[in-house]
């Protein structure tokens, strides 16, 4: 019971929390309001108009089945990308050498522009589904391996050593004392890893002709519907804040429990 009462107050505090966020967006609706009285709709539509024109479109199967591809191909990419990233920067963090080794590696990665592998994956794959997530492998796998490595690198040996003189293996060493640190530097990776999932996915689709939200956001292009493009964009990024807040926070906040320890109202008396 007692463990049941403190994740139903957890979750308390994390639903409430959500008053900041639920007033960073009324911020950018206004000011996206008085961008919208000041150049008129062709250029920028009202936030109303825009919520209307999203309703309209999510009000058709149809569009909740390409919603559903672009979301399936960033998320496809983003998880192996978690797989393949952490597994990477786990054990090059163990290695100060393969460390080392592999940080100008990551740079010339990163220094490659998303639209130069883009290119490469359309000669290897053709416009497929998988050029897509290959893409996003290239472009989040080096943010995942930074940030588990960064935290590897960056961990409490003393607490380590501690943890041995009490009689922890090394597997409760490295589950209760190393991953906790290490997912202090890999949690805000992935969540980065994740917003830039679908923006490749959705990048890719509109310059490739791949289906998915970017197609539609080529086709208003093409009839000059800024109205359904940002509707699109709308829909694109409420997925990402679905997935972020209702899968990536909840797992940090299971996973960062003793931070509660450090606030006045979460010490145990």
């Amino acid at each position: 019971m007692s463990a049941l009462l403190d994740r139903l107050g957890r979750t308390g505090r994390f639903l409430w929390g959500g008053w900041a966020g639920v007033a960073a967006l009324a911020l950018l609706a206004a000011l996206w309001q008085a961008g919208h009285e000041a150049y008129g709709d062709f250029i920028l539509p009202a936030p109303l108009a825009t919520i209307h024109a999203a309703a309209d479109i999510l009000s058709d199967p149809a569009h909740w089945a390409i919603f559903r591809d672009t979301m399936q191909r960033a998320l496809a990419g983003f998880a192996l990308s978690a797989l393949i990233g952490g597994a990477a920067g786990l054990a090059a963090g163990y290695s100060p050498a393969t460390l080392r080794l592999a940080r100008p590696l990551i740079t010339v990665i990163l220094g490659v522009p998303p639209i130069a592998w883009l290119v490469l994956a359309l000669i290897w794959f053709g416009s497929t589904g998988g050029m897509v997530i290959v893409t996003i492998l290239v472009g989040v796998v080096p943010l995942v391996f930074a940030g588990t490595a960064e935290g590897v690198a960056a961990r409490d040996r003393g607490l380590d050593a501690m943890a041995q003189v009490f009689g922890a293996g090394p597997v409760r060493r490295f589950v209760s004392v190393g991953l906790r640190q290490m997912l202090t530097h890999l949690f805000p990776a992935l969540m980065l890893g994740l917003a830039t999932s679908v923006k490749v996915a959705v990048m890719i689709e509109v310059l490739a002709s791949v289906g998915g939200i970017g197609n539609e956001l080529a086709r208003a292009r093409q009839y000059m519907d800024v109205t359904e493009a940002l509707a699109w964009i709308g829909i694109a990024v409420a997925g990402l804040i679905a997935v972020e807040y209702g899968l990536v926070h909840p797992v940090r906040a299971e996973f960062e429990r003793w931070r509660d320890a450090a606030r006045p109202w979460g010490v145990k008396r």
